[in-house]
């Protein structure tokens, strides 16, 4: 298991859950819900400045089949400008599968409705693409998902 911090995203339309663990990669923790406007992916490169992960881990929206539909590239192209704007940083594209529909069960036990915890929602989806890809990696030994540019 490398040792380092990373981020994670959970890029939606409307909202982008960001999540971080600790250098061990033994806990991960919510970080903030960016709105998804024109200053969204500037916001994002901030955190990776303040956090300076060792990688950023970016939901990507496979079909249940595994195959990549017109969601996925649209991520993939968004994926790929936030790589630009932190070309020492790689980003890595992680399966994203069900994140969502489990973290808005987890909001629902704890007593919140889906709409008064949208922003809850959207950061617990990025605590579970980050636990995820941790668990990916210390079961392979290998870093998680598929890196967008070579190398990473």
């Amino acid at each position: 298991m490398r040792l380092g911090v990373r981020l994670a995203v959970d890029y939606g339309q409307a909202r982008i859950g960001v999540a971080r663990c600790d250098a061990a990669g033994s806990w991960c923790s919510p970080v903030e819900t960016i709105r998804n406007d024109a200053g969204a992916l500037a916001r994002l490169a901030e955190l990776v400045a303040e956090y300076a992960p060792i990688e950023v881990v970016w939901g990507f929206p496979l079909r249940l089949d595994g195959g990549e539909g017109p969601a996925a590239a649209a991520r993939r192209a968004k994926a790929a400008e936030f790589a630009a704007a932190v070309p020492d940083v790689p980003v890595r594209l992680v399966d994203e599968r069900m994140s969502t529909a489990a973290a808005t069960t987890l909001v629902r036990e704890a007593g919140r409705t889906a709409r008064s915890g949208r922003a809850i929602i959207d950061q617990a989806a990025a605590v579970a693409i980050l636990e995820q890809a941790l668990a990916i990696e210390r079961s392979t030994g290998n870093p998680p998902g598929i890196p967008l540019r070579e190398g990473s």
